[in-house]
């Protein structure tokens, strides 16, 4: 396969062409990466590429490009030792002859030939991707982070700090900040407590007041001035303690009626003190 007729297959790219590693072969000229990728896609038999002609001619490239910069020039050599001895391994493999794979060894060489064709294309996956990365980086290279906060020529537009207060207001202010605090009290104080006192007998009183003359009434009736529910309350244990007495009976129209309650005692004279002496405290506000 002739030069003209491989370089016209897989042309130069713009941004390749006349920059990097270049051969000149009998068989080909131009920039090694179009070589590499010829021989990765088979358009070029590596039996046919002097490797030797290759290396003498990067160590050149090499000398040469020290000049510029040693970092570069390590870059480079590194990056085509592993590309050389790639190759290397794979001109070998290609040189077994074609037919005569007679035993384990040989089969184990066309094996690594197409692990070393494999590789190759690894190799130009990662100098693709490099391109790709480095176009980016480029791009990138034109934008800029805004910083945090506020900006120093926007600092200094924030108003200026007027203090209203005086210094003796302040020292006030720190005489009371600094000044021990007394310890408080564990004890309740009960002065703001006090209870009226309501007895079931006081209360039995009043209802067989209200109904001794016979006129039933109903408990709303009765606990009608009741002065808070403490007292409402206790007239209903009052109640309970007069109808146990049997002095009173309660009637019920029907479910959920209101109680009505009448005087049913016979005995004349009938007081409240025969019935049990309870009496109770309520607290203020009840």
């Amino acid at each position: 396969m002739g030069t003209d007729e491989a370089v016209a297959q897989d042309p130069v790219p713009a941004e390749s062409a006349g920059t990097g590693f270049a051969v000149s072969l009998e068989n080909f000229a131009g920039p090694f990466e179009v070589l590499l990728s010829m021989i990765s896609k088979r358009e070029m038999d590596i039996t046919e590429v002097a490797l030797a002609a290759v290396t003498d001619e990067f160590i050149a490239y090499v000398r040469a490009l020290r000049d510029t910069g040693l970092e570069k020039a390590l870059d480079e050599a590194s990056e085509f030792l592993v590309i050389a001895a790639t190759l290397l391994d794979l001109k070998a493999a290609r040189l077994l002859p074609a037919g005569e794979v007679e035993d384990e060894e040989d089969i184990a060489m066309l094996e690594a030939r197409d692990l070393l064709f494999a590789r190759l294309l690894q190799y130009k996956a990662f100098k693709d991707v490099a391109h790709v990365l480095a176009d980016r980086m480029e791009a990138e290279n034109s934008r800029f982070p805004r910083p945090g906060g506020l900006q120093p020529e926007f600092a200094n537009l924030l108003p200026e700090l007027i203090v209203t207060t005086s210094p003796q207001r302040l020292a006030e202010i720190a005489e009371n900040a600094m000044r021990p605090k007394r310890e408080e009290s564990t004890e309740v104080g009960l002065d703001h407590l006090h209870g009226a006192r309501v007895t079931v007998r006081d209360e039995a009183e009043h209802i067989a007041a209200l109904i001794m003359d016979g006129t039933p009434a109903t408990f709303t009736r009765l606990v009608s001035d009741a002065e808070d529910m403490l007292v409402v309350v206790v007239r209903f244990l009052a109640l309970l303690e007069m109808y146990r007495d049997r002095v009173v009976g309660f009637a019920q129209e029907g479910p959920l009626e209101e109680l009505s309650v009448r005087w049913v005692g016979t005995e004349e004279g009938w007081t409240a003190a025969r019935l049990a002496d309870d009496d109770y405290v309520g607290e203020d506000g009840e």
